[in-house]
C-alpha cells in the first residue's frame, strides 16, 4: 500500500525546501537530531580532519586525506571526506564524522528535490546558502561538540569559473578568493598552499599543489593521514570544471602521489 503524500495549510507549505518538509514532518530524522544528550556523555567522537579546495584556471580541486579520529585513536583510515553534491558542485566535511555524512546526504536530496520541484537548478550562490542554513541547522549538537564545519566548491557556469565557499559553526558563509582549508591540519595545508598558489594554475599543477599540502599537514598533525604505500591508501580527490564533478581514480592519485612522496624521500622537496 503507498504511503499517502503529506499536506500542509495554507502558509506552511515548505515549497521546494527538502529541508523544511523533513522538519515539519520527520524532524528526528535531521542532521545533528538528538545528539545534544549525548554531547555530554563522555563518548568519544570520531572526526575527520584535512580537507581543502583550491581554484585553477578552468575550475575546482577538492581533496581530502583518508584519517578519521577519535580522542586520540585513529578510528578509520579509510574514510571518505568529499562528495559531489551535484552535477557541478561538491562538498568536503570535517569534524564530527556522522553528523557530517548526513548533513552530506540531506543536501544532495534537498539539491535534486529543489530542482524537480521548481524544474531548474539552484544557481551555485543558491546551493551555498542552501548548505549554510543546514550548518546552522546543527548549532545545538555543535555546542555539544559534534560540530560540522564544510568547505562547498562548483563550477559556476554563467561566470565560467570555479568558486569556494567556507562557513563558520553558525552556518556564517564565505566565499573565498582562491583557496580554502577546514580540518585539524588545515592551517599547515593553507600555509603549504598560500605559497606555491598561482592563478595560472592548471589542472594538472592543482591537483599535485592540493596533494603536496595534504602531505604537508600530515607531517605536522598527527590527526592528518599521509599516504600509506603498504595499505595502498592515498587521498581523495575531485575535479569540478565545465565538465562536471569527476572523482580522480584511485590509480591516478597512487601514481602521483608515489611520484611526489618519491621526490620528497631523494631530497628534492614536497
Amino acid at each position: 500500500m503507498d504511503t499517502p503524500l503529506p499536506t500542509f495549510a495554507a502558509g506552511h507549505d515548505p515549497g521546494a525546501s527538502f529541508v523544511d518538509l523533513l522538519r515539519r514532518v520527520a524532524p528526528h530524522d535531521l542532521p545533528g537530531a538528538g545528539l545534544e544528550a549525548a554531547g555530554s556523555s563522555g563518548i568519544e567522537i570520531t572526526h575527520g580532519t584535512t580537507v581543502l579546495a583550491i581554484r585553477y584556471a578552468g575550475g575546482v580541486v577538492m581533496a581530502g586525506d583518508r584519517r578519521a579520529t577519535a580522542g586520540h585513536m585513529i578510528a578509520s583510515r579509510r574514510i571518505e571526506k568529499v562528495f559531489p553534491a551535484d552535477d557541478f558542485s561538491g562538498v568536503a566535511i570535517a569534524g564530527a564524522a556522522g553528523p557530517a555524512v548526513e548533513m552530506v546526504r540531506l543536501f544532495q536530496v534537498q539539491l535534486e528535490h529543489y530542482e524537480k520541484i521548481e524544474g531548474e537548478y539552484l544557481s551555485l550562490e543558491g546551493k551555498a546558502n542552501q548548505l549554510g542554513q543546514m550548518v546552522r541547522g546543527n548549532l545545538p549538537a555543535a555546542m555539544q561538540g559534534f560540530a560540522v564545519i564544510p568547505l562547498f566548491a562548483g563550477y559556476d557556469e554563467p561566470r565560467q569559473r570555479g568558486r569556494v565557499f567556507s562557513y563558520d559553526v553558525t552556518g556564517g558563509k564565505y566565499e573565498e578568493a582562491d583557496f580554502q582549508t577546514n580540518g585539524s591540519g588545515g592551517v599547515h595545508a593553507r600555509n603549504w598552499i598560500k605559497a606555491f598558489w598561482q592563478s595560472d594554475l592548471d589542472r594538472d599543477a592543482a591537483v599535485d599543489l592540493a596533494l603536496r599540502a595534504l602531505f604537508a599537514a600530515a607531517d605536522e598533525d598527527a590527526a592528518t593521514g599521509g599516504p600509506d604505500l603498504v595499505r595502498r591508501i592515498f587521498p581523495m580527490v575531485a575535479v569540478i570544471s565545465h565538465d562536471g564533478y569527476v572523482a580522480l581514480a584511485d590509480d591516478e592519485i597512487a601514481t602521483r602521489s608515489e611520484a611526489l612522496y618519491g621526490g620528497r624521500e631523494e631530497g628534492s622537496g614536497l
